[in-house]
């Protein structure tokens, strides 16, 4: 037997606890968790503060991309300010802004924008693909 094989099997072990629930693990020096259940819930409680912000926020684009696809089947179509809020769209959110070279400025929701015409009417818009 070698002299490395030999510090190996007689080394002092430490016990070691499960990150997420406390238990004693048994297995490889490196291991962290007692199972995959433990590593899951550890992982995604150590994640989700984090990304909740951002999934809300993602939610709310694609409920405002929903509404717009729903309102406009073909591609350009005007409605009113009162319809959308009444659908729930959140005008404070949009993933981008084109702005026309006569000065009018459309937001968009992924593909489908919207360009404000008055106080109560609203061109939704699809962008085609570039």
């Amino acid at each position: 037997m070698s002299i490395f094989r030999y510090a190996l099997i007689f080394m002092p072990t430490t016990e070691r606890q499960c990150l997420d629930c406390g238990e004693t693990i048994h297995g490889r020096a490196d291991k962290k968790f007692c199972n995959d259940q433990c590593r899951s819930n550890f992982n995604n409680q150590l994640n989700s503060d984090s990304h909740n912000l951002v999934r809300n926020i993602n939610n709310i684009l694609r409920r405002n991309r929903r509404i717009l696809q729903q309102l406009n089947p073909t591609g350009k179509t005007k409605t009113s300010r009162k319809k959308l809020d009444t659908l729930g769209f959140n005008f404070n959110y949009f993933t981008g802004i084109y702005q026309t070279k006569a000065g009018n400025t459309y937001n968009f929701c992924y593909d489908y924008g919207y360009l404000i015409l008055s106080e109560e009417e609203i061109l939704i818009v699809k962008r085609e693909n570039q």
